[in-house]
């Protein structure tokens, strides 16, 4: 059972870190000051990732520590496919739909 829910810890963090990247780069891009933007949005997204490892890392659920741990970075490694994927068809529907023109003859 503490199993799963490191797992779905390091889920978590990862779709909170790699969710709130995508997030950033495609809002940042249109603000006026983007390198403000863009360094906020990475201490907050390292202060929860390092935050939620360490609670992870000095928890007590009766297992190993670094084996919990390494289970937690791979939920935060199987967010970042789910995140990359999701966004990689969520561009390419967004760059397909304004060619498609609902005008054309």
């Amino acid at each position: 059972m503490s199993f799963l829910l490191v797992w779905c810890i390091g889920l978590g963090l990862g779709g909170m870190f790699f969710g709130g990247l995508w997030w950033t780069v495609s809002k940042g891009v249109l603000s006026a000051n983007p390198a403000l933007y863009v360094l906020t949005s990475l201490l907050l997204r390292m202060g929860l990732a390092l935050s939620g490892f360490y609670l992870v890392l000095t928890s007590d659920l009766g297992e190993p520590s670094w084996q919990l741990l390494l289970l937690c970075l791979f939920g935060f490694l199987t967010a970042r496919l789910l995140i990359t994927r999701c966004t990689r068809v969520a561009s390419v529907k967004a760059i397909k739909a304004p060619k498609e023109s609902p005008h054309a003859p």
